[in-house]
């Protein structure tokens, strides 16, 4: 099995950007996922979640991103308007690590991965918001944190939004 290697060039004190777990969200009608030929993960209509953890995350901002998707309105109702949400059409969860998300690629020709957390600490909040959004009691599928993994994706729509836990409402 091949795993990323963070880039060398990681440095958590360049981090200007805050709390900021990132998550794609993509509503599919399938999807699975496989790690050296080996089938993780599968589930019919429902939502992909690429997540990625930014260096100063906390179990906030994953709980903030948890409940948004599972309750966000965005499968269609009988007259074809965004009314249902996860939890309403009891959609499928595939949820994979993905830390390029977090990657900066304003200057030069190399992305820059100094906002994203740590593989330890990525990866104790990756398993955190799976628990999370596994509370929900909707089905939760997975790919393996750090892996080279094919994901297959029917995108639905195609509807495909970010999300940001920076972009919560003040309280």
């Amino acid at each position: 099995m091949f795993v990323y290697n963070y880039p060398i060039y990681y440095n958590i004190a360049g981090n200007k950007q805050g709390n900021i777990v990132k998550a794609l969200l993509q509503r599919v009608t399938r999807a699975d996922v496989t790690v050296d030929g080996k089938l993780l993960g599968k589930i019919g209509p429902g939502f992909v979640v690429l997540l990625g953890v930014a260096a100063d995350d906390a179990e906030k901002d994953a709980d903030y991103l948890a409940d948004k998707i599972v309750n966000l309105r965005v499968f269609s109702d009988d007259e074809g308007k965004f009314n249902l949400s996860a939890l309403q059409v009891k959609a499928g969860l595939l949820v994979i690590s993905q830390f390029t998300l977090m990657a900066d690629a304003r200057k030069g020709r190399r992305p820059n991965f100094t906002s994203a957390a740590l593989p330890d600490k990525a990866e104790g909040l990756y398993n955190y918001f799976i628990n999370k959004i596994g509370e929900s009691g909707l089905k939760v599928e997975t790919g393996s944190f750090g892996a080279h993994m094919l994901v297959k994706i029917l995108n639905d729509g195609p509807v495909t939004l970010m999300l940001d836990s920076k972009e919560k409402p003040a309280v």
